[in-house]
């Protein structure tokens, strides 16, 4: 790298060499003692040997100030010397600020040749250059308010012009320093550049218009433009001075409080130290691996036109010396443009290609290309700007310049000012032009409403009774569209109701460029609209791959994870993080993931919520389709039995079993069948309330009747022995009091849980992932269980009192069918508390409703299908003989 740095040093003494300055100093004092000479000398007839002074005559005289030409001089105070005393060097052309003297000159002649405006007064103009010195500001100021020919500040000839207004200038130092004078006099003062709010407002300027927005506009307008794109991780540039500590205090809290950080602050030198081109170079080439190596895309430069220079030279370095480009995208505020000097010509803009600007407004008036092709060296002869524009800008010298050729070209004077690159002169307006423009017009349509209102209640006064702060009233009221359309109005700050816009910069190999208008900035919009920008018409550096380019610390965290804070880094500098289990992110760099609304939940990839599906056992699905089908059949089953069992209820084996507690058990069976139909559905609340209370009392009432039945055997065996006192317990009512008692009970149980906690519709959100459970929530788990509970109580009576009772010797003793369906109910709920326990949403009611049906077909099957099987089957054993035959073969005891 150093040695490449000093390569670059021989190549900066050639640049020195090269550069048209004429190497002798003078000293201010003795050029303002020349200039005093030569104008005491001079005739009023001949202007142009006053130097940098453009002056037109006219009955009300508008002051300029332009800074065509500027010096590359040291500021630094010196405290052992006046300040007057400081040498300078000799003076640079910048050929493209011509056209603002130009601009004055055409609103002029265009507000005089106007009928209507201002009829039989005409306007004059005087236009001095500043040199974008201090000093000389403040020269050509009391210039502008003293006597032609002679600088005499406050002394006024009686046939002098009045100075009505004055339009200047470029820079925001050189406008302050003119405001401190023209404030004295109440001098409106229109400045057609920037003009930064640490200089001061309208209350410290009240004579000044801000022909500009305010600069705070244009910061916010970059953020939205970073924001539009994306682009977090910035470079910042500002100048060495004032002007740039106030734009890094504004814009580096700005950038943070929008989520964007600065990658690094490059302070490039103040304007004053231009010429000191080694230092320079040297320091930005230090700076050259950070500008590279850093993973910033985007360049945010602010800076006014001259010390603008800087970058070109360091680009230029980077091309000379066989440095890899930047490639970078440049966002700069309005103050800056190709500004190119004679050296300069050959410097490549390359680099600048595809920039962003917000850009003064501008706007194409008719006539004023016309107006700029007529120019040539001797169009105007008080026009003492032209000859050293048409050198510079053609690169040639006339031959009574008085100066060596150098081997440089004579200027012809037909030379064709369109044939110049845009970074020479451009022959449309620009914006600074225009504002020229519109000031001068401003300043004109005051007077005229100041003479149409004294008009209406006195004859016409003389022009010179019109003084410079009388304007003011009216211009802050003034509101005019100009030739082109806009307009022009003032707020109550004295700035103009204006926007930026937003302006795309493409270069050309040949040096030429052109501006594209890709969105526009305004401020005074309605809300949301403020800023808008076409990205289709973008043109990007060729350097990336992708557009738009990315300008990030570190690669986007996508959906699905969030940004994690890295140690020691600024907050854009992020790692990622997937996000946790139920949370999403849904966007780019989401800070930390969300929770999803409890009716959605995460998709696989966790970057969008999806609703959750409603779940319960419908009819529809498979599952509950199967249930039902079941349901029926053995509903069916059930039915066809109790019509075998009437059908044939004469027979003895249906008289031996009783015939009454028969038909009870198998109507409460085809009941527990039926209700299972209860749990297939979406839960309502009279479903949620019957199901399982009527599941328990019916089967309740199946289970008394078993009970009731083995009773009535053991009873009715007992009562078969000699002298047995249990006949006068044989008979239906010890089986309707069996079958009353039990049931009350369990409808007790069921009352008591209606009343207290009753069961209700309710949905589960989270139990089953994707799923909203709608189930019914039995209210109290306690009487819930207490129900089952006393059904298995039953159950087990059944079983012991059956398995007791299984070898009693008749011949259709039913204990042993009771015994093994008493085995399979108690099989079946012993198994399905840990599956009910274990199940979720539909399946916990599939596993119910499968008990309920598989308990009541085990007593259907062992109770009624041996019967119907005989019935049917083997009628020959469904006889009288038959059962008398089989006792007496049955063994005694």
């Amino acid at each position: 790298m150093w040695s490449k740095i000093c390569v670059y040093v021989g190549l900066l003494s050639q640049i020195n060499k090269s550069y048209p300055v004429v190497k002798r100093t003078r000293k201010i004092e003795e050029e303002e003692e020349e200039d005093d000479d030569e104008e005491e000398d001079d005739d009023d007839d001949d202007n142009s040997t006053q130097g940098l002074i453009f002056y037109q005559p006219g009955d009300l005289v508008v002051g300029g100030i332009v800074s065509q030409v500027f010096y590359f001089h040291d500021d630094a105070p010196l405290f052992n010397e006046d300040p007057t005393q400081s040498l300078i060097e000799e003076p640079v052309e910048i050929p493209k600020n011509y056209q603002h003297i130009l601009a004055l000159a055409f609103a002029v002649k265009e507000v005089n040749n106007h009928p209507s405006i201002l009829p039989n007064i005409t306007l004059g103009f005087h236009i001095l250059n500043n040199y974008v010195i201090v000093q000389m500001t403040y020269k050509v100021t009391l210039s502008l308010l003293s006597t032609q020919h002679s600088f005499v500040p406050n002394y006024r000839c009686g046939t002098q012009n009045t100075l009505i207004a004055v339009i200047g200038a470029l820079l925001s130092d050189s406008s302050f320093n003119m405001a401190t004078i023209l404030e004295i006099y109440k001098l409106p003062q229109f400045t057609y550049g920037t003009f930064s709010p640490a200089l001061g407002d309208k209350t410290s300027h009240p004579s000044m218009y801000q022909m500009v927005p305010s600069e705070d506009f244009q910061y916010m307008g970059v953020v939205q433009l970073l924001l539009h794109f994306r682009w977090m991780w910035v470079g910042l540039f500002a100048s060495d001075e004032h002007n740039g500590d106030r734009f890094l205090q504004t814009v580096v809290p700005l950038l943070s409080q929008n989520g964007i950080c600065e990658a690094f602050i490059l302070r490039t030198p103040q304007r004053t130290y231009l010429h000191d081109f080694l230092g320079l170079s040297i320091m930005l080439l230090e700076k050259y691996p950070v500008l590279v190596k850093r993973k910033a895309n985007v360049f945010f430069v602010y800076g006014e036109p001259p010390s603008m220079t800087v970058l070109r030279l360091f680009l230029l370095a980077l091309d000379r010396l066989a440095l890899p480009p930047l490639g970078k995208v440049w966002i700069v505020t309005c103050h800056w443009d190709f500004i190119t000097v004679n050296v300069q010509r050959t410097w490549e803009i390359h680099s600048f290609h595809g920039a962003l600007s917000f850009t003064i407004h501008s706007n194409e008036i008719v006539g004023f290309k016309k107006f700029v092709q007529t120019i040539k060296p001797s169009w105007a002869k008080e026009d003492g700007f032209i000859q050293d524009f048409w050198e510079q800008a053609f690169d040639c010298l006339f031959q009574t310049s008085g100066v060596e050729k150098e081997s440089k070209q004579t200027c012809t004077g037909e030379e064709k000012l369109e044939s110049l690159p845009e970074t020479i002169f451009e022959t449309s307006m620009t914006g600074h032009s225009y504002n020229i423009y519109n000031a001068l017009h401003a300043v004109a349509l005051a007077l005229h409403t100041i003479y149409e209102h004294r008009a209406k209640y006195r004859a016409m006064p003389e022009h010179r009774n019109v003084q410079p702060w009388q304007l003011h009233p009216f211009l802050m009221n003034l509101s005019f569209n100009n030739s082109a359309g806009d307009t022009v109005r003032f707020d109550q700050n004295g700035q103009l109701v204006e926007g930026f816009d937003l302006t795309n910069w493409v270069t050309f190999p040949n040096n030429s460029f052109a501006r594209v208008n890709v969105g526009r900035l305004d401020p005074w919009a309605s809300s949301g609209k403020e800023f808008t920008i076409n990205d289709a018409r973008i043109v990007w550096h060729q350097h990336f791959n992708r557009v738009p380019p990315i300008s990030l610390c570190n690669d986007n965290c996508f959906p699905g994870s969030s940004r994690k804070k890295k140690e020691g880094e600024k907050f854009c500098c992020y790692d990622c993080a997937p996000c946790p289990e139920g949370m999403i992110s849904d966007q780019i760099d989401m800070d930390s993931c969300v929770l999803c609304p409890e009716d959605q939940y995460p998709n696989k990839v966790q970057d969008e919520c999806v609703p959750k599906v409603v779940s319960f056992l419908s009819y529809k699905d498979h599952l509950g389709n199967i249930l039902c089908l079941l349901t029926i059949a053995l509903s069916l089953i059930t039915t066809l039995v109790l019509g075998i069992f009437v059908k044939c209820q004469d027979t003895p084996i249906v008289r031996a079993n009783n015939q009454s507690l028969t038909y009870v058990l198998l109507i409460s069976l085809l009941l527990c069948f039926l209700s299972s139909l209860l749990f297939i559905g979406r839960p309502r609340r009279v479903t949620c309330l019957l199901r399982q209370t009527a599941f328990g009392i019916i089967f309740s009432v199946a289970l008394s009747s078993v009970l009731a039945k083995t009773i009535t055997v053991v009873l009715a065996f007992m009562a078969t022995k000699p002298g047995s006192r249990m006949r006068k317990w044989v008979g239906k009512k010890l089986a309707i009091t069996v079958i009353l008692s039990c049931s009350f009970i369990q409808a007790g149980i069921c009352v008591l849980w209606l009343s207290t906690s009753p069961p209700f519709p309710d949905t589960d959100m989270h139990s089953l992932h994707g799923n909203i459970i709608v189930e019914c929530n039995e209210g109290s788990a306690t009487m819930f269980y207490c129900v089952l509970g006393y059904m298995g109580f039953l159950a087990i009576v059944n079983l012991t009192v059956a398995f007791l009772a299984r070898k009693l010797p008749d011949t259709f003793n039913e204990a042993k069918f009771i015994t093994f369906s008493m085995l399979v109910f108690c099989c079946v709920w012993l198994s399905f508390f840990p599956a009910y326990l274990c199940s979720k949403g539909k399946y916990m009611v599939a596993v119910e409703i499968f008990s309920i049906l598989t308990s009541s077909a085990g007593l259907l099957s062992c109770i009624f299908f041996p019967k119907c099987f005989i019935i049917l089957l083997r009628p020959e054993l469904n006889k009288r003989e038959q059962l008398t035959r089989m006792k007496t073969r049955e063994p005694k005891h």
